[in-house]
């Protein structure tokens, strides 16, 4: 029995040795490892520039006193803070954005969900839901300045709703919505849920239609009438994506400025001040910029506060 004779492979005469491509891989990787950070290097600018940079700035301005009108201002401390958290206006304005954001966000999700489930019945036909999609997403056509501008005509005193309120015997005298300390807050928190609901029912719709109808069938078979297939599958599955709109919305819908300045400005009596309006004042009427950091500076924090719940549940989505 022989044993088969294996002759080496050998490497062609024109091929590089192995260990002299090592040293230039070597020092081509660094090189390599820079390529992502340099398409990066755009948007790395325009972050440091418009976000950072501003954001570092503001708070330096807000531990001294008479920033901007003064050309060496003193440092001192916490003292800015102080007066703000113990200024009435601020504390009202804090009430006020509070009532603001949440009465917003759950009518929001209210509105979204009842609309998005209309619209994901197969009791319509597919013409009245394309009707129907085209008037609740109207006002999502619309900017801010375009819906302070509705609103304000029709919550005129002698505006169509008083005339439809006249008419219908509810009031006996047109209205002064925006006007009436005691109307005002409700007026423009009613014109921010008629602007926003649209994104909810649009997000929430989606949802709707990625639920399994495998689901409502089993739970149909189980004996569960629609109420418990609405309490026990689809609030379930639409959980995730209704706890991250809401925090969302909260984010949002409390750095609202346009609107409430647009229609109110604050008033009357501070009714309607939000703590982006305060702010907004201590800078540019009243010029008192150190004041303004600081309450700038808070609202910054609490809407970290709300960030931070918001990334938490994508990280548990995930």
């Amino acid at each position: 029995m022989t044993s088969a004779h294996v002759e080496p492979v050998t490497a062609p005469q024109g091929a590089p040795p192995a260990e002299r491509a090592t040293p230039g891989r070597a020092r081509a990787n660094p090189a390599r490892r820079l390529i992502p950070y340099a398409y990066l290097s755009p948007t790395i600018v325009l972050v440091v520039v418009l976000m950072i940079v501003p954001i570092v700035m503001v708070v330096g301005y807000s531990f001294r006193d008479n920033v901007i009108v003064q050309e060496n201002p003193v440092f001192v401390g916490f003292a800015n803070y102080a007066k703000v958290l113990t200024d009435l206006d601020f504390l009202a304005a804090l009430k006020n954005t509070a009532v603001f954001i949440s009465v917003s966000t759950v009518a929001h999700l209210v509105l979204g969900l009842a609309f998005a489930m209309m619209l994901n019945t197969q009791l319509l036909s597919g013409v009245t839901k394309a009707i129907f999609r085209i008037v609740y997403i109207l006002p999502w056509l619309f900017t801010i300045a375009v819906i302070a501008v509705i609103w304000r005509l029709l919550l005129d005193p002698a505006g169509v709703v008083n005339y439809v309120l006249q008419t219908l015997g509810l009031v006996q005298e047109g209205v002064n919505w925006l006007g009436d300390p005691g109307t005002a807050l409700w007026a423009v928190t009613f014109a921010n849920i008629w602007s926003g609901y649209p994104f909810f029912m649009i997000s929430l719709l989606a949802a709707l239609q990625g639920i399994s109808a495998d689901l409502y069938e089993a739970a149909a078979v189980d004996g569960a009438g629609p109420l418990r297939r609405f309490l026990n599958v689809t609030l379930p599955q639409l959980r995730p994506v209704i706890v991250s709109m809401a925090v969302l919305d909260l984010i949002w819908t409390s750095q609202q400025f346009a609107l409430i300045w647009m229609m109110t400005g604050g008033g009357p009596l501070n009714t309607t001040e939000m703590l982006s309006t305060y702010t907004y004042k201590q800078a540019f009427s009243e010029y008192e910029f150190a004041s303004a950091s600081a309450a700038a500076v808070i609202v910054l924090l609490l809407t970290m506060v709300l960030a931070f719940f918001y990334v938490r549940q994508q990280q548990r989505e995930r």
